[in-house]
């Protein structure tokens, strides 16, 4: 396999999980705000921040209001992170290298696309809002269904789960950092209002609210949902568990380095997984619940951890300078492995 479509497959994987992942986050708010008192200040804006897109936010809009924020992150071509960009990226990205994956796949994403520009073309009302985001997250999820059922057991399959994995856990981390920071009280024995319903929404945004219930069998705490969505090894969407595929995928990279003629360097990937894993899996939950500042300290530290995995990856197995899409600037924090090509 080329360098060049081994980093397609790989951006391409990570624009669909990224276009899944906030079609979630505004469905899960959409329903949140329908349910809280409208004196709540939870408003639009950490949807903004969760996305690292706040810079980008505040150039081309005066506040945080619910019809700018849809706009922005679902149907605004110039937005690199909105939901529209992301699937035009992802397309891009396999339509150069269509010919290894099933044509069944290209064809889902091609379709994807043209139905939310479709969508984006007529705008996005409160109206049409939840039927255009279940359309987003069914046609991903039909995407990963497809991948894990035609797709071959070989280094295409590989670099799709390297970067569907690597964007899931960053979506996670970023969704944890923003909710808990007005989550979190600062004292433990202080009970923040409706933060039970708010962690519900958390749980949510990750697919994992019954899950919770199943292997929990608690209330909804603050403490209990931060160490299941960091730690808990069976959630597909936990860091722990993502982290656990991505170390399984760049262990079987080792063998795909041999088949490229690659200097040995490659077990550096799986390597560098194995520390950030280890960070998650040893991690204090109980003292970062109880301290928000030291969560948000936690949470950078995995980002740049993530940020390493992927330097490590693309250093030793992609070739930049096809001039395909693989970046979505993101300004307020910097967005795992983002960087400009144009």
């Amino acid at each position: 396999m080329l360098s060049r479509v081994a980093e397609n497959l790989y951006w391409m994987a990570r624009y669909i999980e990224r276009a899944e992942d906030t079609a979630r986050l505004l469905s899960v708010n959409t329903h949140l705000m329908l349910d809280l008192p409208r004196h709540l200040p939870l408003g639009w804006a950490p949807l903004i921040e969760m996305t690292g897109t706040l810079d980008a936010f505040n150039a081309r809009h005066t506040s945080f209001d619910e019809r700018s924020v849809m706009h922005f992150l679902c149907a605004d071509a110039e937005n690199g992170s909105s939901i529209l960009s992301a699937l035009a990226s992802a397309r891009e990205n396999l339509r150069t290298t269509r010919d290894v994956v099933p044509r069944e796949i290209w064809e889902e994403v091609n379709q994807l696309y043209l139905s939310v520009a479709d969508h984006a073309e007529n705008g996005v009302s409160p109206r049409r809002r939840d039927a255009f985001l279940k359309n987003v997250i069914r046609g991903c999820q039909t995407l990963t269904g497809l991948i894990e059922g035609t797709l071959s057991h070989g280094p295409a399959r590989t670099f799709i789960k390297l970067g569907r994995q690597l964007e899931r856990a960053d979506m996670t981390t970023r969704i944890v950092d923003v909710r808990s920071a007005s989550l979190l009280p600062q004292n433990p024995e202080e009970l923040l209002p409706f933060e039970n319903l708010q962690w519900m929404s958390v749980l949510k945004s990750l697919t994992a609210y019954q899950m919770y219930r199943q292997q929990v069998r608690l209330r909804v705490r603050g403490p209990d949902v931060l160490r299941f969505l960091l730690q808990d090894p069976h959630l597909p969407r936990s860091i722990a568990c993502s982290l656990e595929t991505l170390g399984h995928e760049a262990c079987s990279l080792e063998t795909l380095g041999h088949e490229l003629q690659l200097l040995p360097r490659q077990d550096r990937v799986a390597a560098t997984v194995s520390l950030v894993r280890a960070d998650v899996v040893d991690a204090d939950i109980q003292a970062l619940a109880h301290s928000p500042s030291k969560l948000h300290a936690f949470v950078d530290e995995l980002q740049i951890g993530f940020a390493a995995i992927h330097d490590t990856l693309s250093a030793t197995y992609f070739v930049n300078g096809d001039g395909v899409p693989r970046v979505t600037q993101r300004q307020s924090q910097s967005h795992v492995g983002d960087h400009d090509n144009d």
